[in-house]
């Protein structure tokens, strides 16, 4: 089964924690200083939200489960002729994960992703000083995502 995934930058982590946990009716699965992960059963969604960067939208995706339904879901995006970014496998948001992006005409980000395995840090092998960043950047050099980022960092 794959899983819709949603992932937005908020301001304050305490207050869209209480926030959504009342809305989906369910505590988080995971919970760090600057991240939190609902994954919902009613309806089938991962929805997480972290804090950096500007808030709104960070991305949109698709979860699968094995192998088959990701590789299913890159031969979807490179039918629709969409630029795909493979990153293979990746850390990010607290995972191990094999993951690609495509970008839809509109510039919106979304991440088809299988998680392998949970990790202590939001990203592995993170340069010192460098921001946080799941997002990449297409070609142009902006974030690919769905609104352009005001600031320097990565995000």
């Amino acid at each position: 089964m794959k899983r819709f995934h949603v992932h937005l930058k908020v301001q304050d982590l305490a207050a869209s924690i209480a926030f959504y946990s009342k809305l989906f009716a369910a505590e988080p699965a995971r919970v760090e200083s600057d991240y939190a992960k609902w994954m919902l059963t009613d309806p089938p969604v991962n929805f997480a939200v972290s804090t950096g960067g500007e808030p709104g939208i960070d991305h949109l995706g698709l979860q699968a489960q094995t192998p088959e339904e990701l590789a299913e879901l890159k031969s979807r995006a490179v039918a629709a002729d969409a630029a795909l970014l493979d990153e293979g496998t990746t850390t990010c948001c607290y995972a191990r994960s094999e993951k690609h992006w495509v970008t839809d005409p509109q510039g919106i980000a979304w991440e088809q992703f299988q998680t392998l395995d949970n990790i202590p840090t939001f990203r592995e092998s993170q340069p010192v000083g460098q921001a946080v960043c799941c997002t990449p950047r297409a070609p142009s050099g902006r974030p690919v995502s769905i609104a352009v980022k005001a600031q320097d960092g990565c995000c």
